[in-house]
Parts: C-alpha cells; sequence; structure tokens
C-alpha cells in the first residue's frame, strides 16, 4: 500500500504501479520489446530499401542489386510479420495476467473491507471498477506500450536515417517536434478528465441496471417502467455526451498534429526539389528521404491516437488504486479459540455511525451460555446494530463486549466468526446447489452431514420431492425457492456450523402464519443448547426467552422474562397489546372472507 492517495498521484507515478504488476513477467516482456526493435528495424530497412532500389536498378541497372532486392523484401516483410506477432502475443499475455491478478487482488480486497465500507458504496459502482476499469487498463498496459515504444523507436530510427541522408532536410523535421510534443501534453490532461468522467458514468449505468434487473417485479407490479426507462436514459445519455467528447477530442487532435507533419514534409520537399540542393542528393538518397517521412506518419498517428486509451487506463488504474488502499477491516486480535461456551457480557456499549449522532448509548447485559436474549423495540431501535457489534461488523466505540470473559477485541475475526451462526430475515443463498448453499462455508463436509443438517431444520421434506435432491439449482438469491423453503435451508446452514452463539435477525417476520410454524420448531431445534441473540418482530415468538430486553432510540428501557414485562405494564407490554390486536383483526377477517 502506497504512501500517497491514487487520488493525488501523477500519472508517471500511477503508470510506475501498474508496471509493478508487470514484473514478474519480465523475461517474456524483455522479449516483447526485443521483437518491437526487431519490428523498428524492418521499418527503416525498409526506407533503407529504397536507396539501392531506385539508384541500383534503375539509374546504375546493378543486375546483382536487381536480384537481391526482392529477396531482400521477403525476408524484411517475414522478419516484420514474426516481431509483430511476439510483440501483440506477448505483450497481450502479460495484459491478461495483470488483469486476472489486479481482478484477484481487488476481488480479496472486498472481502476484507469493512462493513462501513459497504453501507457508503453503490454496488454498481464496485462492479464497473471490477469489470470496466480493468479492462481500461489492459489497453494501456498493450496498446500504449506496443505504440510507446515500437512507434517511438521506429520514428527515432527513420528521423536517425534521414539525418544521415540529409541533416539538412531532417532539421525541418525535427522542427516541428516540440509543437506536437507541447499539443500532445494538454490533450493529455483533458483525456484523463473525460476518462475518469467516463467511469463514473459506466459505474451508473451499471448500478441503475442491476437495480432494475434484482427489482423487476417491483418495476412491474408499480408499472414503473417509463420512470426507470427515463432514469437509465439520463445516465446513458450522460455516458454517451462524455463518450463524444473523448472522440471530438481525438478527432480534432490527429488532424492538427498531422497538419502540422505535414507542413514540415512540405517544406522538406520544396527544398530537397531545389536546383542546388538537387545536385547533393541522389534520385536514390531523395525516394529513400522521402520515404522515411511518409513511413513517420504512420507512427506519429498512433501515438497520438495511443493517447486517449493511456489517459483512460491511468485513469482506470486511480480507480482501481484507491479501492485496493481503502482500509480493511481491522484485525488486532492475536487470541484463538476452538470453541467457546458461549458466556456474552456487554458492558456500557456505546456506538455510532458518525461523529455527531450516537446510535446505540449504555448497553449493558449478560447472556449465558444456552440462553436465549430477544431484543424487541421500533424499527431504528438499534437491535441488529447491537447484534453486529458481536460479529465486529462495526467496532464499538465505547465500553466492552466479552465473550467467556475473553474481550472480542483480543479474538483474531477468524477465531471470533467461527463461534458464531447467524440466519438473516433476508435469507442470502448464492446461484449454486442446495448442497452447497448448506454446506456454505463448511471445508470438509460428507453428504450424510448435509442430510442430517436438511432433517433438523425440515428442509428434507421439500428437498427430496426436487427432481435433482440437493443437486437442484437454487438460481440467483435463491429464485426459484419459496420464502420458507429458502429461510429452512438458512436454518439446516446453521445447524451444520454447529457454532455455539446464534443471531437470529427477525428470522421469521416476512412469513406467512403457516409457513412460521413449520420454521418455528426448526429453529428450536437450532437454538438448542446453544447462546441466542434473538431479534424479533413477532413478540410470540419470542415468550419463552429467557430475558427480553427492550430498545428505544439506542438504549434499553426494560428488561425482564415475557410474565415480568407484561405485569409491568409499560413499552413491552403495549407492543404486545397492539400486536394482539392487529392479530385479532386479521383472524375477523380471514374468517368473513
Amino acid at each position: 500500500m502506497t504512501q500517497t492517495s491514487p487520488l493525488t498521484m501523477s500519472a508517471s507515478d500511477l503508470y510506475k504501479r501498474l508496471l509493478v504488476y508487470v514484473k514478474p513477467y519480465w523475461p517474456v516482456f524483455i522479449l516483447a520489446i526485443v521483437a518491437m526493435l526487431v519490428f523498428s528495424a524492418t521499418e527503416i530497412g525498409l526506407a533503407y530499401m529504397m536507396k539501392p532500389l531506385v539508384d541500383g536498378s534503375f539509374v546504375e541497372r546493378d543486375p546483382e542489386t536487381i536480384r537481391l532486392i526482392p529477396i531482400a523484401l521477403i525476408v524484411l516483410f517475414l522478419v516484420r510479420g514474426i516481431a509483430n506477432f511476439i510483440t501483440a502475443y506477448g505483450l497481450g499475455w502479460i495484459a491478461r495476467n495483470v488483469i486476472k491478478n489486479l481482478r484477484s487482488e481487488m476481488f480479496e480486497q472486498l472481502l476484507t473491507l469493512p462493513t462501513r465500507f459497504y453501507d457508503q458504496s453503490v454496488p454498481g459502482q464496485l462492479m464497473s471498477k471490477l469489470l470496466y476499469d480493468v479492462e481500461q487498463v489492459a489497453n494501456a498496459v498493450t496498446d500504449a506500450i506496443i505504440v510507446l515504444i515500437r512507434d517511438s523507436l521506429t520514428i527515432i530510427g527513420l528521423l536517425a536515417w534521414m539525418i544521415y541522408l540529409n541533416g539538412l532536410l531532417a532539421l525541418i523535421i525535427l522542427l516541428t517536434v516540440p509543437i506536437i510534443a507541447l499539443l500532445v501534453y494538454k490533450i493529455s490532461s483533458r483525456f484523463r478528465r473525460i476518462s475518469k468522467m467516463i467511469q463514473d458514468s459506466m459505474g451508473d449505468v451499471s448500478h441503475i441496471s442491476s437495480e432494475v434487473i434484482e427489482g423487476h417485479r417491483e418495476v412491474k407490479t408499480f408499472g414503473s417502467q417509463e420512470y426507470e426507462i427515463a432514469r437509465f436514459d439520463k445516465v446513458n445519455q450522460q455516458n454517451r455526451r462524455q463518450r463524444m467528447k473523448m472522440l471530438a477530442t481525438d478527432a480534432i487532435s490527429q488532424p492538427i498534429i498531422q497538419l502540422i507533419t505535414v507542413l514540415g514534409l512540405s517544406v522538406v520537399i520544396y527544398l530537397a526539389t531545389l536546383p542546388d540542393m538537387l545536385e547533393q542528393i541522389t534520385p536514390g538518397s531523395f525516394i529513400s528521404f522521402v520515404t522515411a517521412m511518409f513511413m513517420i506518419l504512420t507512427p506519429l498517428k498512433r501515438l497520438t491516437k495511443i493517447n486517449g486509451k493511456l489517459q483512460g487506463g491511468i485513469a482506470a488504474a486511480q480507480s482501481i488504486f484507491g479501492l485496493l488502499d481503502e482500509k480493511i477491516e481491522s484485525d488486532t486480535g492475536t487470541k484463538t479459540v476452538d470453541r467457546v461456551k458461549g458466556d456474552i457480557q456487554y458492558k456500557q456499549v456505546g456506538f455510532s455511525y458518525t461523529d455527531s449522532e450516537k446510535t446505540l448509548g449504555n448497553i449493558s447485559f449478560h447472556a449465558k451460555p444456552g440462553q436465549t436474549i430477544a431484543f424487541v423495540g421500533h424499527s431504528g431501535s438499534g437491535k441488529t446494530t447491537l447484534v453486529s457489534l458481536l460479529a465486529r461488523f462495526y467496532p464499538f466505540t465505547e465500553g466492552q463486549i466479552e465473550i467467556d470473559g475473553i474481550d472480542i477485541n483480543q479474538l483474531t475475526l477468524a477465531s471470533l466468526r467461527d463461534q458464531i451462526a447467524l440466519v438473516n430475515q433476508q435469507v442470502i443463498l448464492f446461484n449454486d446447489t442446495i448442497a452447497n448453499n448448506i454446506a456454505y462455508g463448511k471445508k470438509e463436509v460428507s453428504n450424510e452431514q448435509i442430510i442430517t443438517a436438511a432433517k433438523a431444520a425440515h428442509a428434507w421434506e421439500f428437498i427430496e420431492r426436487l427432481p435433482d435432491g440437493l443437486a437442484t439449482q437454487v438460481g440467483q438469491n435463491g429464485v426459484l425457492l419459496s420464502g420458507g423453503q429458502r429461510q429452512r435451508i438458512a436454518i439446516a446452514r446453521a445447524l451444520l456450523r454447529d457454532a455455539p452463539i446464534l443471531i437470529l435477525d427477525e428470522a421469521t417476520a416476512s412469513l406467512d402464519t403457516e409457513a412460521e410454524r413449520h420454521i418455528q420448531s426448526a429453529l428450536e431445534t437450532l437454538m438448542a443448547q446453544r447462546t441466542t441473540l434473538v431479534i424479533a418482530h413477532r413478540l410470540s415468538t419470542i415468550e419463552k426467552a429467557d430475558q427480553i430486553i427492550v430498545m428505544h432510540n439506542g438504549k434499553i428501557i426494560e428488561a425482564g422474562t415475557h410474565p415480568q414485562l407484561i405485569a409491568k405494564n409499560q413499552h413491552y407490554a403495549e407492543l404486545h397489546r397492539l400486536q394482539f390486536q392487529e392479530k385479532s383483526v386479521k383472524t375477523d377477517l380471514s374468517k368473513t372472507t
């Protein structure tokens, strides 16, 4: 990780850092550069051959020259073709390896970034970095290097040949170089700025597209197709405008640079045809000189054109290194434990997402091994944040959290999280088989263990009816399964993990009463002999909890068993009455219908 932020790094520093990824492949890189030297030499050789071709064949009519020139041309272009293949394939191979390594590094970085980073990031922008920005870097690594090295060498070689033929005429060509260099420098800054805007707009396109794809049912149900089309059209138009700015800059810069070069060539041709100059130069030398002049135009054109790709790659590198330099999760703990008993203590814990507002304040409770502690309260009261602190998804700013008397900050993240299983309201399933989703996170597990967990979670009853059983693909985020089925697979996953601490985050909130009955017994199996922290939406599911903690505005306002809290007739009792009334109304409505 560098000391300087990528946002403040110069283009040359960014490119140097990018070339570090090329270093492991230096033998192929050197071979490619040698091939570039050979290719450039063939360009100069072609200009050189014009002199004997004209003087020896047409002026002196030398039979030896007439016989050798065709053979020399064939050999020249054969060598040129081999050199071109080695250059293109070699640098292409290096580029794809660099891209693979960058993507792997970025992906590994995403897995270690803190939860707060994801709270503040747009998924589409992150996907754009991983997919689009990395490809821009490929252009900078391959096309830019080929053109910068090979074409620069070609231009230098041709200029040297021209100076050898006639220093005065070559000097006129050289006078155009500073003007072209200044123009390229000015254009480069604009290319880089526009490239950054294109990357941002691609992130917006990716973000809106992924939202619509994931939420296609909501879009259709609420009839928001026109709204989404308009929203997408806005960012799509922005992307088009930035692309057109890039095209316009490229289209204007190339003719200007070529015009400056042609003006120099025109002066050279005029001077070369003056009587005094014609006496000093042979026809072959003149043709060779003019050939070299015109051959310079092609690599010069490529050099001006590659500037856009180069600046786009540098802007992409800035974006990529910005992600790679993000601070990863703090893991300062050194202790490891095999399996804890599950004794959890929060001691005056405080937490805030921002400096201005405290989310949790003075949270203290004790969960003994095997106990179930339930948290209730209105949305935004801090329940989910409170249990998130246990797994160190966020660093608490005050107080202390202990497991079996050990401060959780003293444990390594891997050891701490190995003690915890999570069943969330929004079940996350991966686009894989049911078996792999149940066994997720387990390195070695047998089919029998998966089936045992599935049976305990009451999931086997629907899995065995599926045509492919455990090998059934669940689709993106389990879309091919019902909500209850997804929940039971999540419970089976937690059972197979067999962690001593269990977190249930409103695990039955999104289920209907019928599905909840199926899942409740599975949850009771899961909770047995485990310390369980339950975030509850339906109070009927936590009446047997060892302790119920009522939260409001980030603080504990009540705590006790269900009978104790009902007897107090305060906040919990009021919540219970409201839910009981809602349930009675729903029951009456169902009877009426």
